[in-house]
């Protein structure tokens, strides 16, 4: 029995299923945009209510953050309060516009954000701003 229908007209589908590609891209874009509030502030710390102006966010900033229980992070890395005064003094060196953003949980005593202030006066930075929860 001959064939009918001959192999020149059968043609391939050249065409991309475009829905597992789009199924894929939205659930990404829902991972992230549940995740990425939980990265951006990385460690725990009830701020101060209070009203303050914006940050400008064209100069260099390093994020200083102590917490509830006294324990220290430069921009997330935790440090002990030994290293912070060498290490701020060497980024003043090399970045001489540098502005410190401190972060300190309401309930740490007054007298260790003093502390941590004092080392930021002893390497010369002039640029800090107390980060603060503007409430409601």
């Amino acid at each position: 029995m001959a064939r009918r229908i001959p192999l020149s007209r059968s043609r391939l589908i050249s065409e991309l299923n475009m829905t597992s590609i789009m199924d894929l891209t939205f659930l990404l874009l829902l991972t992230f945009m549940i995740t990425f509030p939980n990265i951006e502030q990385g460690i725990p710390v009830r701020l101060p209510k209070g009203e303050t102006s914006a940050i400008d966010d064209q100069q260099d900033k390093v994020s200083l953050t102590l917490n509830d229980k006294a324990e220290l992070f430069l921009d997330g890395v935790a440090i002990r309060t030994e290293e912070l005064g060498p290490l701020l003094k060497a980024k003043m060196e090399n970045q001489p516009d540098l502005a410190v953003l401190v972060r300190a949980d309401e309930t740490i005593a007054y007298g260790k954000v003093v502390a941590i202030l004092r080392l930021m006066h002893d390497a010369a930075i002039t640029r800090v701003a107390l980060v603060t929860d503007p409430g409601k």
